[in-house]
């Protein structure tokens, strides 16, 4: 199995366009590696590639990225997109995508249904929208199968409704297989369950949730009014968060996806950095290369 990492940032990027906290400061001074919003690419033959989330940069990830360029006059590696969530960072550059290329979406009907009721994405002509069998396994492409499962989350933030319930398919994890080795992917989760554990107990990479260090890193910063719960994120730190959760959970490869620029571990010589080192942890980075 052959995954690449296009982006690990949080919604907005690192750094982020209007805003001077430590870690974008640190990025836009060459101190810390930037990183586009949360995106990735799998495939089990290095030839034909799933790319998971389209993020709103995902233009100069595939630029970046010599495995996804083009080998014909007019065509791309990407065969399908698959959507786990219908955030903003995790649908808007499908929008990009729109050059005339042929590929299969799949995402949950929630997703779809969304997707669907703005005609922007009309601009879609060729494009297969397929909806996600959740709790079963599929193959979207030759020698790659996957299985979804949903995870504790909520509906994207523009989706909010004050009564409204989350939905299994608000938030999916994803667990990867390809020749023999198998990878988890779920860059959002409100909350670390026994059974999500279990699960993944014995995989040889995990793709977590690393939004946040502590659940109201954002008030303290002055970034928001939000705690990471209410936006469905579990944290780093804490009882309950990923360290310690994990802690006891057999997996080789351990990358955090999707961190939040006001993430103290972005820093490398923080002691939240040492502490995610210690737990047996990456901070995942663009252009990050595991093969399995």
């Amino acid at each position: 199995m052959h995954i690449r990492l296009l982006g690990s940032a949080a919604g907005g990027g690192l750094p982020q366009w209007n805003c001077a906290c430590a870690g974008c400061t640190a990025a836009r001074a060459g101190q810390i590696p930037s990183s586009g919003q949360f995106s990735m690419a799998l495939s089990a033959d290095g030839e034909t590639w799933l790319l998971v989330n389209a993020s709103p940069d995902i233009r100069q990830q595939l630029l970046e990225t010599p495995d996804l360029h083009p080998r014909s006059l007019r065509g791309s590696p990407v065969g399908a997109v698959l959507l786990t969530n219908a955030e903003i960072d995790a649908v808007a550059g499908l929008l990009t995508l729109r050059e005339g290329h042929a590929f299969d979406l799949w995402a949950d009907r929630s997703v779809l249904e969304t997707l669907a009721a703005n005609s922007i994405f009309d601009v879609l002509t060729r494009v297969s929208r397929r909806d996600l069998p959740l709790g079963e396994g599929f193959q979207p492409l030759r020698g790659l199968h996957v299985k979804t499962f949903p995870v504790p989350g909520k509906p994207a933030w523009y989706l909010e409704q004050s009564n409204q319930p989350a939905a299994d398919g608000d938030t999916i994890g994803l667990q990867v297989c390809a020749g023999g080795k198998t990878a988890f992917i779920i860059p959002a989760c409100a909350e670390i369950t026994d059974d999500l554990l279990a699960r993944m107990d014995g995989a040889d990479a995990v793709f977590f949730d690393g939004t946040l260090w502590r659940d109201d890193e954002m008030i303290r910063a002055g970034l928001s009014s939000k705690t990471g719960a209410q936006m469905g994120h579990v944290s780093l730190s804490g009882p309950d968060g990923v360290l310690a959760r994990f802690a006891a959970v057999n997996v080789t490869h351990r990358v955090l996806v999707h961190i939040n620029n006001s993430n103290p571990a972005l820093l490398p010589d923080s002691p939240e950095r040492h502490a995610v080192t210690a737990a047996g942890w990456v901070v995942g980075q663009a252009g990050t290369r595991i093969d399995l």
